[in-house]
């Protein structure tokens, strides 16, 4: 069945909120637009500079969760498989054709390691973080119970105060743990420095993924000593990946939000002092919004509310527009404010979201917008998928 025939039957405005063929002006909101041309562009770019530094990128599906946009990062970014925080996430993936898939979280209930070891035989190179000795017995038995291979990266807290273990011998012992095991395979190491990712000083953040990269370097250079070797040493993200890619001590990236873009990090800045998303990555993704009343002089409403978006990194930012600010919102309603009354009922604004990870996972489709038109209309596939 190919991708038209699954949208056969569909109505607009109640199952989807438009078709592939559509005018642009006709797309039902609130939706998410995608400017094809931007996020293809976006994909190409990091692709690009991944090779230039001579790394591996692993992109990171909790952003987008979407096989389609993987599949579109494998295809234009040379892309080598995905990263995401969940089983059923991962599953999805490896679910769509995905064929290396890497749990980028420890996976500890029974139940869901259960489903981790099964995954292999979806024809899925399946990986997963450890950093707890206790952990290892459970993965091997479930493993071996299937007649699978799990990887394992363990994982190094570099500074973001969550998963890891913080010491050299605690990442050495782990891996002997790890390589001793039966049906698993000791495949490296996690280091994602995701507290300074957001940081607007270019120097703030470099200074914090120096502190990562000694670490990672020290603990790569113990397992070499003892003849253990890594193939993934894994970690950064849009706001670092030149740091970690240049490093010669990380081998894979795993950006995620870049190929969308948000406000959040946009407004980081460069080396020179500009903000990203004027150098670096272009927006991509938006929250279409529709004005539905103007009873107020001064300010409009739109149809894009808190269910509609997350706001936990600030409020969304009026793409290509200095004239109206969106200023809040409570669930079902946008505030813009409209000091000179230059909008109108019906009117259309495209809304950059402070966070794009979480305003994605409440929607249910992108569409995907060239020249004017509905090109494509993709489903967020492993929306919901939490456990």
């Amino acid at each position: 069945m190919n991708a038209m025939n699954k949208l056969d039957g569909l109505e607009v405005g109640y199952d989807v909120p438009a078709l592939p063929g559509m005018a642009e002006a006709d797309i039902q909101t609130p939706c998410l637009v995608l400017d094809l041309d931007a996020l293809e562009r976006n994909i190409i770019k990091m692709g690009e500079h991944a090779k230039q530094m001579g790394v591996r990128h692993r992109v990171h599906g909790k952003m987008h969760k979407s096989v389609d946009v993987a599949k579109l990062q494998e295809r234009l970014g040379g892309s080598v498989g995905v990263c995401c925080q969940k089983v059923s996430e991962a599953e999805v993936f490896a679910r769509g054709g995905i064929k290396d898939v890497l749990v980028s979280n420890q996976v500890r209930d029974p139940a869901k390691i259960d489903r981790l070891a099964r995954l292999p035989k979806l024809g899925a190179r399946t990986i997963c973080c450890v950093d707890d000795l206790a952990n290892i017995d459970d993965l091997s038995e479930a493993a071996t119970r299937h007649g699978t291979e799990i990887e394992c990266l363990v994982e190094i807290d570099c500074g973001a105060g969550r998963c890891g273990v913080t010491t050299t011998p605690e990442v050495v012992a782990l891996a002997k743990a790890i390589a001793a095991a039966p049906g698993l395979k000791f495949s490296g190491i996690q280091a994602y420095q995701g507290a300074m990712q957001h940081l607007d000083s270019y120097d703030e953040r470099k200074a914090k993924i120096d502190i990562a990269v000694a670490m990672v370097k020290d603990a790569v250079d113990a397992l070499k000593a003892d003849d253990i070797d890594c193939d993934i040493v894994g970690g950064g993200g849009t706001g670092s990946y030149y740091f970690e890619g240049n490093s010669g001590v990380y081998n894979e990236l795993q950006c995620g939000s870049y190929a969308f873009m948000d406000a959040d990090y946009g407004r980081i800045l460069d080396q020179d002092g500009k903000r990203i998303d004027e150098t670096e990555f272009e927006n991509a993704l938006f929250l279409l919004t529709s004005v539905m009343s103007h009873a107020k002089a001064d300010k409009a409403i739109c149809d894009a509310g808190l269910k509609a978006q997350s706001v936990d990194s600030g409020l969304p930012v009026v793409f290509g527009r200095s004239d109206v600010t969106y200023v809040k919102c409570s669930d079902e309603h946008g505030v813009i404010a409209d000091p000179d009354g230059v909008l109108k009922v019906n009117d259309k604004l495209k809304l950059v979201p402070g966070h794009c990870d979480p305003t994605c996972n409440v929607h249910d489709w992108y569409v995907g917008v060239r020249n004017g038109r509905v090109e494509s209309l993709w489903p967020v596939s492993a929306r919901g998928k939490a456990y």
